[in-house]
């Protein structure tokens, strides 16, 4: 009976683990694309069907002159042939390595040889095209200060909300939260109309700003944290004469990493993501972020889609890079923040 049940539980941890590596393939398949994609030259990018490995075609110079080799079947064997004139469905092809031998063979026979080749000028031209600099200057800008601006505003709303007991403050997070159910649109119209009276309009302001007034996920992430430590050291510090920022600053976020890093990703992520706020804010390309520019870039040079990949690529390293050196504060941070309401 023990080996029974010790056989369906590997079978079931064997089968788990099958699932979550076809799980994971299928995440990765799309990044896999865009990447070896990235490397292709524009003719291959744009070939039906698609290929998965970079590749270009072979080519052999023969009497100065430049011509495409194809891997044609000739008494038995596969060689490659350079082909040097076309007669309809038949053409002259020659042994690169030796001139004299010819061949009149049928094109359709053979196949054009090809290599693996990365194509690393792609990403010289994909950032030249456009000013990337200059969007890439504009979106760090607006991820700093917005990101400092959703971490202090967030942690010191939360802060009251978990440790001053006030009768009235339950319904003010209530009321809080529920904002979250509250669609952008309906807001969009005044606070557009409130931006460009005060002449925000056309600057990186409006995307900074409103960071520094709080929203309703970080300070409920914030406060469910700050909830599960315990009030014993609020009042052990407070015997020893601390005020209530001492508290916050000494006692409580030194114990807070966790969430203060999750907190920090979202707003990274957000911000660096974020393409519907630029699109409505910002006119001026000198002030367009990497959002905005992709798809500039996207509209004029659609014909070439490894150019575009590239481009894709490298403004999704810093993303990559930021996740998995704090991936593990960033799953505790969830985690934790969960645990107690």
């Amino acid at each position: 009976m023990f080996k029974t049940i010790k056989l369906r539980k590997k079978i079931v941890r064997i089968v788990s683990l099958i699932l979550l590596t076809l799980g994971a393939i299928a995440v990765m398949m799309p990044l896999a694309w865009m990447l070896l994609s990235s490397f292709k030259s524009p003719a291959q990018g744009n070939k039906m069907p698609p290929e998965w490995l970079p590749k270009k075609a072979e080519e052999a110079i023969i009497n100065d002159q430049e011509y495409y080799l194809y891997e044609m079947p000739v008494d038995g064997t596969i060689k490659k042939l350079a082909l040097i004139e076309k007669n309809g469905p038949i053409g002259t092809f020659v042994n690169p390595e030796n001139p004299a031998e010819t061949y009149e063979l049928r094109i359709t026979d053979g196949e054009r040889a090809m290599q693996i080749y990365v194509s690393w000028e792609n990403y010289v031209k994909a950032l030249t095209m456009v000013p990337f600099g200059k969007y890439l200057v504009n979106t760090m800008i607006i991820v700093v200060f917005a990101t400092l601006g959703t971490v202090i505003s967030s942690v010191m709303v939360a802060y009251g909300f978990s440790r001053f007991k006030v009768k009235s403050f339950k319904w003010l997070f209530l009321i809080l939260l529920g904002t979250i159910m509250l669609p952008t649109q309906v807001t969009l119209i005044p606070t557009f109309i409130l931006f460009r009276y005060i002449g925000w309009y056309d600057t990186l302001l409006p995307l900074i700003v409103p960071a520094f007034f709080a929203n309703a996920w970080d300070v409920f992430l914030f406060r469910q944290f700050f909830m599960s430590i315990p009030l014993e050291l609020d009042d052990a510090a407070r015997i020893d004469g601390a005020n209530p920022l001492q508290i916050l600053w000494y006692v409580i976020l030194p114990q807070s990493k966790p969430v203060i890093i999750t907190v920090t990703i979202f707003s990274i992520l957000y911000a660096w993501n974020d393409f519907f706020n630029p699109l409505i804010y910002l006119q001026s390309e000198k002030n367009w972020t990497i959002s905005l520019g992709l798809q500039m870039f996207n509209a004029i040079y659609r014909n070439n889609d490894a150019y575009l990949l590239a481009a894709s690529v490298v403004t999704l390293i810093p993303i990559v890079i930021l996740y998995f050196i704090a991936q593990r504060y960033f799953i505790q941070g969830v985690v934790v923040s969960g645990v107690k309401g």
